[in-house]
C-alpha cells in the first residue's frame, strides 16, 4: 500500500539559483545536495513535512531556448502548490526576502 509522496520534481535551469530561491526566498530547508550519476541531486522541503521537492537540472540544449509560454518566459511542466496556515504573514516574509509577486 502506498503511504506517502516522497518526492516531486521541479525542473530548473540553474540549480544554485533555484536552491537559493526555495531556501532563502520561500524558507524551505535543504534536505540533500550531492553529485549523482545523472547530475547533481538537490532536494528541499517544508520543515516538518516528509515530502521533498527535487530541483532537477533541465537546461535547454546549447544555443536553443527552453520552452516558453505566452509571455515568452520559461515554463515549468506543472504547478507547485504550497499550503500556508497564514498566507498574509508568509506573503510579507517572502516579500521581505526578495520574492516578487505578479498580479
Amino acid at each position: 500500500m502506498l503511504t506517502n509522496i516522497m518526492y516531486t520534481t521541479v525542473y530548473v535551469t540553474d540549480q544554485d539559483r533555484a536552491l537559493e530561491f526555495y531556501t532563502e526566498g520561500l524558507g524551505l530547508e535543504k534536505r540533500a545536495d550531492y553529485a549523482g550519476p545523472d547530475g547533481r541531486f538537490i532536494t528541499v522541503g517544508v520543515p516538518g513535512s516528509p515530502v521533498q521537492i527535487l530541483l532537477w537540472s533541465h537546461a535547454a540544449a546549447a544555443g536553443q531556448p527552453g520552452d516558453t509560454g505566452a509571455t515568452g518566459q520559461p515554463v515549468a511542466p506543472g504547478p507547485l502548490i504550497l499550503e500556508s496556515d497564514d498566507l498574509r504573514k508568509d506573503f510579507e516574509i517572502m516579500r521581505e526576502r526578495g520574492v516578487t509577486f505578479e498580479e
